[in-house]
């Protein structure tokens, strides 16, 4: 499991059922997390606004501003967001299709955390790629919960002057982007400066990982 016992602080795993629940919690976030992630992208390139900005505008009037119709809205329920830990593990466990009963491929059996039985494709058939994928969508799912974090705060803070996608177009500014604000702290001119320390750090951080780190 990324992380493995490496990093748990507050010993938060320490009991097995609570660690199961909190698989079960990280993975179904971390989900919703990258889908909101692509929901920020579509709705720079549409509408050319930031999130927090597309929301005021929503609340300040809901029915015109809007991407679904009400009537359409009135079919949907809200989802529980607690249950018992045997509800999403086991043979037993909730699936893909709700209430009704889901084609389940065998090598989903229910021991992972955010099985729903949901693999069409077959992708991941074999153990080794069954593998591969749970981790990767694990620490993209972390990656989005942290970037969905990232995109919220700035302009909740600094408004239309911290909208997330017009950041980068700081940098070919005359005075380029000073990182949180303090020119003492990062001064950014040089997107070849940045692109390569990107590189540097998220390779150190990928290398780590693959050669078996957490």
């Amino acid at each position: 499991y990324p992380g493995g016992d490496r990093f748990d602080p507050l010993g938060l795993a320490d009991d097995p059922d609570t660690f199961a629940e909190l698989k079960v919690k990280e993975i179904k976030n971390g989900r919703l997390a990258m889908f909101s992630m692509f929901g920020y992208y579509v709705q720079a390139v549409v509408t050319g606004e930031g999130p927090v900005e597309n929301w005021a505008s929503h609340v300040a009037d809901p029915f015109a501003v809007n991407g679904l119709n009400a009537a359409l809205m009135g079919q949907f329920t809200p989802v529980a967001m607690f249950a018992s830990t045997s509800a999403w593990y086991g043979r037993d466990r909730k699936t893909w299709l709700g209430p009704f009963k889901a084609p389940v491929p065998p090598h989903l059996t229910g021991e992972l955390a955010g099985d729903y039985g949901f693999d069409p494709q077959g992708l991941g058939a074999k153990p080794g790629d069954l593998k591969k994928y749970v981790e990767a969508e694990i620490v993209h799912g972390r990656w989005a919960m942290l970037g969905t974090v990232g995109c919220l705060v700035p302009e909740l803070l600094n408004g239309e002057d911290g909208v997330w996608f017009k950041q980068g177009a700081k940098i070919f500014s005359e005075g380029g982007i000073d990182y949180l604000g303090n020119p003492g702290f990062i001064h950014a001119q040089s997107i070849i400066g940045i692109l390569a320390a990107q590189v540097v750090l998220m390779g150190a951080v990928e290398a780590y990982r693959v050669a078996g780190g957490p």
